[in-house]
């Protein structure tokens, strides 16, 4: 159920866009608790000299960025397992980049599940509904 959405300093690849997904899959999943068929990733990237930190392009300071959106459902998850997850990215995406510039942002939105669903029903209607 959950989506990512994420941006990603580097130069588009189709082997980079399977191993940021899997990657993020297989966290999703063994971390959160989330049904693998159920998560959408979408991969988006920008060319490291369009990616500016302090004022310089990661181009100019030879490093990487990323950032991604994770949506799910409030009180699914707790601090501790967010607070793994937003670890072990940070390290997954070290590992497919390389250098990471340090702001990287990993942004986990808890979301109501009155005001959050697919297939045209909320998640509060999946739930609580027969």
């Amino acid at each position: 159920m959950p989506i990512l959405k994420v941006k990603v300093s580097d130069t588009k690849s189709p082997d980079t866009t399977r191993a940021i997904s899997a990657m993020l899959l297989e966290l999703t999943t063994r971390i959160l608790g989330k049904k693998p068929e159920l998560t959408a990733i979408v991969v988006e990237y920008v060319d490291p000299a369009d990616w500016v930190v302090g004022g310089r392009t990661l181009l100019e300071q030879g490093k990487r960025s990323f950032h991604f959106d994770i949506k799910i459902v409030d009180e699914s998850n707790t601090r501790q397992q967010k607070a793994q997850y937003i670890r072990e990215a940070f390290d997954g995406f070290a590992g497919l980049l390389g250098e990471l510039h340090e702001e990287s942002y990993i942004h986990i939105d808890d979301v109501r599940a009155s005001a959050y669903g697919f297939g045209g029903k909320t998640q509060e209607a999946r739930f609580h509904l027969p």
